[in-house]
């Protein structure tokens, strides 16, 4: 019977956590921590100022630079040659 008397005593003295979700009240609330500090974390890399949204937009930029390039080379090519031409005529 004394055996009987102790586990209820014990029972009884469980923690919510332990009761619920079987967890002592350290570890739900290093847990809780973890799982929060992850979160935010998670929220910073998506959402902040070194975020996926400015790497897209970066990426995107440098897209649009690289086009220009080309079109400027394109567009200097073609003012040269008609620099030279010029100065050919000029020349005779």
């Amino acid at each position: 019977m004394p055996n009987k008397e102790l586990f209820e005593e014990i029972e009884t003295k469980q923690s919510v956590t332990q009761h619920y979700l079987g967890l002592s009240l350290n570890k739900f609330f290093l847990l809780f921590f973890i799982v929060i500090g992850l979160g935010v974390y998670l929220g910073v890399i998506l959402y902040g100022a070194n975020s996926m949204e400015v790497l897209i937009g970066l990426q995107e930029y440098e897209s649009y630079l690289k086009t220009q390039t080309k079109e400027l080379k394109k567009e200097n090519a073609a003012l040269q040659r008609q620099y030279f031409e010029i100065k050919e005529i000029s020349a005779q």
